[in-house]
């Protein structure tokens, strides 16, 4: 059995402004900086190889933790197409039954020149195979996205309806066992960073 944690990146000014960022490299909120600068990984993940989405925001994540990551394509967020830079409201009140229609295809939900989420988990099949077979454990920073798609893989959710575990959005790790073949499996869910003045 393989360990895999995984966390999403501190947050942007476009996640403030919940607005999809998809694969546009946006960079930390100042805020965000100086919330990192105050936290740690806790201690039962040191050592731990770490990868990274190579998109800004996680690779400054796993940097300020004082982490040095190697950049990871398959961990980068979900593409969001021609919907890059809009809010889930605003499309919702444009496009209203299409909209409605695509939300409810679950893991083949794909936007306008995206990507579903299905193909996300194609595309981190072959890293959890990977990290299986090297057998150790690993952290990865990366985005909420690929999060849920690695829950759903997980649990066998087919992101329609509520997901079984709502993940939190920021500072917090998810650890995956991996089977041999790379398969996910819930191991610990919402595991704290550590606060340096605690």
């Amino acid at each position: 059995m393989t360990l895999l944690a995984a966390m999403r990146h501190a947050p942007t000014a476009w996640n403030t402004e919940r607005r999809l960022q998809g694969r546009a490299d946006i960079p930390l909120a100042p805020a965000s900086r100086a919330a990192l600068a105050e936290l740690r990984l806790p201690a039962a993940f040191a050592g731990w190889r770490v990868l990274s989405s190579p998109l800004a925001r996680c690779m400054e994540t796993a940097r300020a933790l004082g982490l040095t990551p190697e950049p990871e394509p398959a961990l980068v967020e979900m593409d969001w197409g021609a919907w890059e830079g809009e809010t889930l409201a605003a499309l919702r009140a444009r496009l209203g039954a299409r909209m409605r229609e695509a939300e409810a295809r679950g893991l083949d939900f794909r936007p306008e020149g995206g990507e579903s989420p299905r193909e996300v988990q194609a595309r981190l099949r072959p890293l959890l195979a990977r990290l299986a077979e090297a057998g150790e454990p690993c952290l990865a920073v990366t985005h909420r996205g690929v999060l849920r798609a690695l829950l759903a893989a997980a649990t066998g959710w087919d992101m329609t309806g509520d997901a079984p575990h709502e993940l939190r959005r920021h500072g917090a790790i998810h650890v995956f066992r991996l089977a041999a073949d790379g398969t996910p499996a819930i191991e610990r869910l919402d595991v704290e960073l550590d606060h340096l003045k605690a």
